[in-house]
């Protein structure tokens, strides 16, 4: 009987773990969870009952948890919520189509194109006139 270990196929995937198999962001964010928890379990129970101290621990932690944990498409927690904000917020409701329609603007300078060779042509015709003029005027 053989044994077998599973490799993942994309090793970019795989994160490096430094402690307790955890990755440091994981190491971090448990100990911000328990600095936060433990003090609020504390301050809880000197007013309430233990299930209500649990409870309110359980609630101050679960951001930092999150924030350790949760990944979508490889983005973590904190990445995904600030373009889920910029994308609802920040950014217009309605965004417009807009292009740039190139052949128009070629039509465009195609256009002024004709304007200023039509000037010349006319122009040039109106000199040619002026000095057919004088000719006639003056004979040599």
């Amino acid at each position: 009987m053989a044994n077998y270990i599973s490799a993942p196929r994309d090793f970019s995937k795989v994160k490096s773990k430094v402690f307790f198999n955890l990755t440091k962001r994981q190491i971090i964010c448990f100990s911000l969870g328990a600095m936060i928890g433990v003090p609020t379990f504390f301050l809880i129970k000197r007013f309430g009952n233990v299930t209500v101290a649990t409870l309110g621990m359980m609630i101050s932690m679960m951001p930092l948890f999150f924030l350790a944990m949760y990944e979508k498409n490889e983005q973590p927690l904190e990445v995904y919520i600030e373009h889920f904000i910029e994308a609802t917020f920040k950014r217009p409701k309605i965004r417009p189509y807009k292009s740039e329609n190139y052949y128009a603007l070629l039509e465009i300078l195609a256009g002024q194109e004709r304007e200023m060779n039509d000037k010349t042509i006319s122009e040039g015709k109106e000199k040619e006139r002026s000095a057919g003029q004088r000719t006639e005027e003056h004979p040599l």
